[in-house]
């Protein structure tokens, strides 16, 4: 399990941009097992296995939340992607991001979409792109739990901000090996109980009063979810089509990067 606890809001960079209605626009959300697409004007376009094709046969070029292949990433962009893009224009993308080895995987996503020749590249953690596709009251304190194929991440988020975050190298995939979903179902509850040791405000008790917003496609699996209310001791709500909101929630921070022109660099 790793943990970071409390890091500085990271800076937003600013750029004029000339605000546009008809601009290009692609969310994404590179998941170790689904590669999900959001086109401007024409909703999810992709929901298909992360893999690549090198010649070898399939590889997967992102594991338990890291890219470790760049060069394999951007060849499987551009071949789902390239033809639906516009021939003319650059797009603006926005990239959801796991909130712990972040910084990593902005970059090498960051160089991977470059394939796609975009016009600028948003990150926004999964977990606040979760909030966003939830409609979630983000001023006030927010526990989201996404329980993805290899990965599952424990995030509290503050005024829309990540105060703290645990993840597990655990999720629905390890399931079919004879993994039983329970472990799952305590790993999070662990995770959690961890945040309210450690935690010397009163922001993760207050989030948990609200109750916990569940997503992934771990968040369909009643086997893993039914005893989480009970470990937690709060409310545990799902949010619609759990598998596809971080790239939802994407898709509604491309909407307002482009009302919005001077958003740009890292959200």
């Amino acid at each position: 399990m790793t943990v970071i606890r409390h890091p500085r809001r990271a800076s937003v960079r600013h750029r004029n941009w000339p605000p546009c209605r008809r601009c290009s626009g692609l969310a994404l959300d590179l998941g170790s097992a689904r590669t999900r697409a959001w086109l401007a004007g024409r909703g999810v376009v992709l929901d298909v296995p992360t893999v690549t094709f090198p010649g070898t046969g399939a590889v997967r070029p992102v594991r338990r939340g890291t890219i470790v292949d760049t060069a394999g990433t951007a060849r499987m962009l551009d071949r789902l992607l390239g033809h639906r893009l516009p021939r003319f224009g650059r797009p603006l993308v926005v990239v959801t991001a796991p909130v712990l080895d972040g910084p990593a995987f902005r970059a090498a996503a960051r160089t991977a979409v470059e394939v796609l020749r975009p016009r600028a590249v948003l990150t926004v953690p999964g977990a606040r792109a979760v909030a966003l596709a939830a409609g979630a009251d983000h001023l006030r304190p927010l526990l989201v739990v996404d329980i993805g194929a290899q990965l599952t991440e424990v995030v509290l988020l503050a005024d829309g901000a990540v105060t703290d975050a645990r993840r597990a190298a655990l999720g629905t995939a390890d399931l079919t090996g004879g993994t039983a979903p329970s472990l799952i179902t305590e790993a999070v509850v662990g995770m959690v109980t961890a945040m309210l040791r450690q935690d010397r405000t009163e922001l993760t008790r207050a989030a948990l009063r609200r109750g916990v917003l569940l997503a992934g496609g771990g968040a369909l699996r009643p086997d893993i979810t039914r005893g989480l209310p009970e470990g937690l001791g709060c409310a545990v709500r799902q949010v619609p089509s759990p598998h596809t909101a971080a790239v939802r929630g994407a898709a509604g921070l491309l909407a307002a990067a482009h009302h919005h022109p001077s958003l740009t660099g890292t959200v």
